[in-house]
């Protein structure tokens, strides 16, 4: 196929969530037809699935101004942009609208399987620049179909593949056979069969990100209901606590942010959950219909009844094995924006802007954009995924001094850490005594405190205050 042909086809856009959707809609803005698949019945599918959780990033975050043009002949009304919005709320009254702009563009039901280049496996180079890509995708009715695009952005996010709580990266010993009392998501504590679930129970909750803050937060707020009485969360960490370990507080750009972190800590301090620290879960085992976890150095906590796991999410990469990929080999992120967002050479919030040059691979015309691009990375926000399809629309569309161009200021967070340094001792400065003791250790922390519910929400799914 001539460069000419190939630039009258689609470019396709895997998945209509925030980021996606902003994607299509800037193709749009620069005269390029997107064509958006999403595996889920209705746009937003992932931020759906947590539609209890408030954001903490404002509406005025996490809306892009591209979007906003296409919805505004539609009569859409755009929010109030100081107040923070659900996951529901976002899907509702932003991403849906923004999706029935777009009309036929988006398909629903639609998994993708596979991409590749036209008659080109991965190993072969003859000509590969010069071919349209081929994505096969699978509907939810059974039938397959074999599209061909100009170009590829992936913006499916990573809701789909959550860490395990075993501390290697693989599920502890016994973790699958214990998947019915085990969930990988903050459970909505609004629905009566969930809600228990949970109360009068005692739940560990293994993660230490906003997600963590989340489930740590609404079980205490469970605790001190009347059906609620006798909640206990106890919080499982890998590593000690420091003056990080609760974010920025009042230090944090994102306020919500900061009093969701200052929430988990009240839970700690007035005694709805305990924290232990230094602890690695090896195995998950069964004490009847109680649950028991083991450390890898052969600690064992008490039984708890209910176990959620909030270890952060992966990208799935299997359908991109046919294309040639640069991914940092510890991120699984673009190799060139790896070093700007991992938490093993960063102890801070600030992400430096970026577009399309960092998001490159050796195969031209393919993206990962929004959650997917940062890999295994925490602390993604919706404002850098709208800034990455900018920049790559623009790209696509040979305006590279567009695409050079930056047009975001991110939002910092007082203190962050990753699972990097501040698993050393020496690199945790003064906040740091005590804090990665080998051995688990049951605490709780300060006098007690009183914090009102905060606005929360998931730091990593492909949704959240983040979006793919």
């Amino acid at each position: 196929m001539t460069a000419t042909a190939t630039e009258q086809l689609p470019t396709l856009v895997i998945g209509a969530g925030p980021v996606g959707l902003a994607a299509a809609s800037r193709l749009l803005e620069r005269g390029i037809e997107p064509l958006v698949l999403e595996a889920g019945p209705a746009a937003g599918a992932a931020v759906r699935a947590w539609a209890h959780v408030r954001l903490f990033s404002a509406w005025g975050e996490v809306t892009d101004p591209s979007a906003e043009k296409l919805l505004a002949p539609t009569g859409w009304v755009k929010p109030d942009p100081t107040t923070y919005p659900t996951g529901g709320d976002w899907a509702e009254r932003y991403l849906q609208p923004l999706a029935d702009a777009l009309g036929d563009r988006v398909r629903y039901g639609a998994t993708v399987t596979g991409v590749s280049r036209a008659g080109r496996d991965r190993i072969v180079d003859a000509d590969r620049d010069t071919q349209p890509f081929v994505v096969h995708v699978e509907y939810a009715d059974g039938r397959e179909d074999r599209i061909t695009a100009r170009a590829v952005i992936d913006a499916s996010g990573t809701w789909t593949t959550p860490g395990p709580a075993g501390a290697s990266g693989l599920p502890a010993l016994g973790e699958r056979a214990a998947a019915d009392r085990i969930t990988y998501r903050v459970p909505d504590l609004n629905d009566p069969a969930v809600r228990a679930r949970y109360a009068g129970r005692r739940t560990a909750v293994i993660g230490s990100g906003a997600s963590a803050f989340t489930a740590l937060a609404t079980l205490a707020d469970l605790a001190k209901t009347g059906d609620g009485k006798g909640t206990k969360a106890v919080w499982i960490l890998r590593r000690g606590i420091s003056g990080s370990t609760f974010g920025g507080g009042t230090a944090d750009q994102l306020p919500a942010r900061g009093a969701l972190g200052l929430a988990a800590k009240a839970a700690v301090d007035q005694g709805y959950a305990d924290a232990v620290t230094g602890f690695r879960t090896e195995a998950i085992e069964r004490d009847g219909a109680r649950l028991v976890l083991v450390a890898e150095d052969g600690r064992r906590l008490d039984p708890v009844d209910e176990v959620i796991v909030l270890t952060g999410f992966r990208p799935d990469l299997a359908f991109l094995s046919e294309i040639r990929l640069r991914l940092d080999e510890r991120l699984q992120a673009p190799v060139e924006l790896a070093p700007l967002i991992d938490p093993n050479q960063h102890s801070c919030g600030t992400v430096y802007p970026h577009g399309h040059r960092e998001l490159a691979h050796p195969e031209k015309g393919v993206y990962l954009v929004g959650m997917k691009s940062y890999g295994r990375a925490p602390t993604f926000l919706a404002l850098t995924g709208y800034e990455q399809v900018r920049s790559v629309v623009a790209a696509i569309a040979g305006d590279l001094d567009a695409a050079d161009r930056v047009e975001i200021t991110l939002p910092e967070t007082g203190v962050c850490g990753g699972a990097g340094l501040f698993d050393a001792p020496d690199a945790q400065g003064d906040d740091a005594d005590g804090c990665c003791a080998p051995a688990p250790e049951l605490i709780q922390l300060g006098a007690a405190t009183t914090v009102s519910a905060p606005a929360r929400t998931e730091e990593a799914p492909s949704g959240g205050c983040c979006g793919s």
